[in-house]
């Protein structure tokens, strides 16, 4: 079994491509432009920093090569062995940074993870144009606004649209998905749909602990104390799907004891769907 450890990091020529580098050994370094091209067999791991969606296509390749693939769960590790190591800011010392942190620290993929994140980090940067567009609008007269208003509404007919691709491929991907639909009473909503397919993706409801949700989701306020463990592990667009499938589930916005009853409730859930028998 091998072990590949490659760092994806921008084109230097426009700043919108990416460029792979790659090492079994931290010493010869290869450089390619998809992830399909590494040389890996079944049973090697290949682990990374980050996985850009244009490249999910060459990830889900390797996948069926019988190839394991990891990423880096927190960008942030990457810096603190750079610097514990002395390590220089490159592609090639962040591979050897890489090289050096936990396997725990990594998230293992699969091919429906791959093919649900791209789909929900399109539907992300669609919410994140249509809520811009919303605070421009408000801040305009009547008559700006009607400049606006057909921008607004395409955009929300796009999210309308990606909403339902999440909601299927989720219902045919995620077994629990829909014992969650019916268990939460979800019969409507395109926007709640999408939420409970984002939080079934990214968060572990079965080995995860209470504590570690509360924490991932956001729904505490952490102490002085325990600020920078909490910054450590918070996802604020997860917090953000837990709002908006709350608002769904209570047909008003919820307070964050709301969101956090109806997290414990989608772990018992989905806990009773995957128990054996």
């Amino acid at each position: 079994m091998l072990k590949f450890y490659a760092d994806v990091h921008r084109t230097k020529k426009n700043g919108e491509g990416f460029r792979i580098t790659y090492t079994t050994d931290g010493t010869t370094f290869k450089h390619i432009d998809s992830f399909s091209e590494i040389p890996a067999r079944p049973g090697d791991k290949l682990f990374m920093d980050t996985l850009p969606p244009q490249y999910t296509d060459g990830a889900i390749e390797l996948l069926r090569r019988g190839v394991e693939v990891y990423y880096l769960r927190r960008l942030t590790l990457l810096k603190k062995m750079r610097r514990e190591h002395k390590l220089p800011k490159s592609a090639r010392g962040d591979i050897r940074a890489l090289m050096s942190i936990e396997e725990r620290w990594f998230r293992r993929v699969t091919g429906d993870f791959l093919v649900l994140r791209r789909m929900i980090l399109a539907y992300r940067s669609l919410l994140k144009t249509h809520q811009q567009l919303l605070n421009k609008y408000r801040a305009l007269s009547e008559a700006e606004r009607e400049v606006l208003k057909p921008a607004i509404s395409s955009i929300e007919k796009q999210l309308e649209e990606m909403a339902k691709k999440i909601d299927e491929e989720a219902g045919k991907r995620y077994p629990a998905y829909n014992v969650l639909l019916e268990g939460l009473g979800i019969d409507d909503g395109l926007a709640g749909r999408e939420a409970l397919a984002e939080l079934l993706t990214y968060a572990d409801f079965v080995n995860s602990s209470l504590r570690g949700l509360k924490k991932l989701l956001g729904l505490y306020k952490p102490t002085s104390s325990s600020r920078r463990e909490y910054w450590r592990l918070y996802d604020g667009r997860l917090h953000r799907a837990v709002t908006r499938l709350a608002m769904t589930y209570y047909k008003n916005r919820p307070s964050g004891r709301q969101c956090w009853e109806l997290v414990k409730k989608i772990r018992q859930l989905v806990v009773t769907a995957q128990a054996p028998g």
